[in-house]
């Protein structure tokens, strides 16, 4: 069973996550309503995944998420939060966030749950209402310094992958045949360890590797 942390200051808001989760392979080990209160539970809980809200007093839930990512990079992080601003999105994705979930979402607790599970099972999850400003957008965030493991040519296909370009639109931007171009969009999910273009993208822009 996924251990999971709720991170929210709405006494409500927490009720309704808890209850969405009733019937769900995950199981709540715990509830934080500040961000200090966050760390401290995560820390003697170790959960498998935090479910963190982003609006949080004490801390915020992108200084949450940073602080958290530092210490256990096992454990997953799903934002959960009603803002849809570029500042959230990409500060909760560059802080380290495995997904980005809009609170409106938890209406409908198969999406939640289908977010959950890929968090837990090492996929990032993007809520669709903010995907293809990421993809598109993704230029804006800086270096944080990690090393990618691609080649020279990787990177440049990971770079127009980011701006939603085909294979064949990369194809014809680089001078190369379209099965070349989806030999190396092969290898570049394998080597990033992700399942396609749109996690290869957020694991781009967490790492600061598109500039």
């Amino acid at each position: 069973m996924t251990r999971i942390l709720i991170v929210e200051d709405h006494t409500l808001m927490r009720m309704g996550l808890r209850q969405a989760l009733v019937h769900s392979p995950f199981t709540v080990v715990g509830e934080a309503c500040d961000g200090e209160e966050a760390i401290g539970l995560a820390r003697r809980l170790l959960p498998d995944v935090v479910l963190m809200d982003l609006g949080l007093p004490v801390l915020s839930g992108i200084e949450v998420t940073r602080i958290l990512k530092h210490e256990f990079p096992q454990i997953r992080v799903l934002a959960l939060t009603s803002h849809e601003e570029d500042e959230s999105v990409f500060g909760a994705l560059a802080a380290g966030a495995d997904g980005y979930c809009l609170k409106a979402t938890t209406g409908t607790p198969g999406r939640l749950i289908a977010a959950l599970g890929a968090i837990r099972d090492g996929a990032a999850w993007l809520d669709p209402a903010v995907a293809d400003r990421v993809l598109r957008d993704l230029g804006r965030v800086s270096s944080t310094g990690v090393a990618s493991p691609l080649s020279e040519r990787e990177m440049e296909v990971l770079k127009h992958i980011a701006e939603g370009l085909s294979n064949q639109e990369i194809a014809e931007a680089l001078y190369i045949s379209a099965g070349t171009a989806r030999i190396h969009v092969s290898n570049i999910l394998a080597k990033l360890g992700v399942n396609d273009r749109v996690q290869a993208a957020v694991r781009a822009l967490r790492e600061g590797w598109i500039t």
